[in-house]
């Protein structure tokens, strides 16, 4: 039999780069019209050799107010760090005037006031970037902090097919949400919620920004009840404390799993006693004074994702 001769890296680059194929790690704008809208997104793609096989995608879903592009740097690109080494895409899509239709009825903004269907758009993405960037469709996930939080449940809600697991952070489930979710299938769920947020209360009630009314939301109690009940998870918890990391800050972690649910699904609560409206070790975004604190305990992009990829759909 012949022996073949090695092919030599810079004949291999040669080849990669005239099929167009990226063989590094890289950051992509993109965008996609809907619903009579050209709608726009930041992707970032793991290194060449990763996106031979079909990849996870996580959705970063900004909060009111923000951008894609101000959600990869709330993160401090810790997501896109964990890709280019765990081989995952990350899309940091944007909401209408910088807001998600997440269900709630504030009628503030033009997501809201206009009822714009995000679900639709958010849908539609996953499918082109099946299509285009071999995402492995078992594999999708929504994550977000604030109004981009409350779009992940909406997503779990509404678009149970395409969403293997959510990881809402500073966001309940919207109230008026809430009572028509039914979703098709079981969803594992991660919450992190700071006890002490001074915009979307631990307890339920209004969402406010100063004197700015954002509609009504559910407990964080009501909220993992609804998932834990829903999943047919255990209602009774393993519940321990994360060890301080670095320096105190005014923070401690306390993580509640309830497992034991169907289809392997799990819904798990990091209450951040002491926390804010903040991304835990994530870019201070305003001063403390509006926010809150901000844990330094809880990696949030690595644990977010180490309960990523602990679930596909069956």
């Amino acid at each position: 039999m012949k022996k073949l001769k090695p092919v030599r890296p810079a004949v291999f680059l040669a080849v990669l780069l005239s099929l167009g194929v990226p063989t590094w790690a890289e950051t992509l704008s993109g965008s996609l019209p809907w619903g009579g809208l050209v709608r726009t997104y930041r992707l970032h793609l793991p290194p060449a050799a990763m996106q031979a096989k079909a990849m996870p995608l996580v959705l970063a879903l900004h909060g009111g107010g923000g951008t894609g592009a101000r959600m990869e740097k709330l993160t401090l690109g810790r997501f896109n760090t964990l890709a280019e080494i765990e081989g995952f895409a990350v899309a940091y899509p944007d909401g209408v005037e910088k807001h998600w239709n997440d269900g709630r009825l504030s009628g503030k903004y033009r997501a809201h006031r206009e009822n714009l269907d995000d679900v639709g758009f958010l849908s539609a993405l996953i499918d082109h970037l099946v299509r285009k960037r071999r995402i492995d469709p078992r594999r999708v996930y929504a994550t977000g902090i604030s109004n981009g939080a409350m779009m992940s449940y909406r997503l779990a809600c509404e678009l149970t097919g395409k969403i293997a697991a959510i990881a809402p952070v500073a966001g309940n489930m919207p109230a008026a949400e809430a009572p028509r979710c039914s979703p098709s299938r079981p969803v594992s769920v991660l919450m992190i919620n700071g006890i002490a947020d001074p915009m979307v209360p631990w307890a339920g009630g209004e969402v406010h920004f100063g004197r700015l009314k954002l509609g009504r939301v559910w407990s964080v109690a009501e909220t993992v009840k609804f998932w834990v009940a829903h999943n047919g998870c255990s209602p009774t918890p393993t519940v321990r404390w994360l060890p301080h990391r670095g320096p105190a800050d005014g923070t401690r972690v306390r993580q509640e799993v309830y497992g034991h649910g169907r289809n392997g699904t799990e819904v798990v609560l990091y209450a951040v006693e002491g926390g804010g409206h903040t991304w835990p070790r994530g870019h201070r975004y305003l001063p403390e004074i509006f926010t809150g604190k901000t844990s330094q305990d809880l990696e949030a992009a690595e644990v977010i994702w180490n309960f990523f990829q602990r679930h596909r759909i069956q």
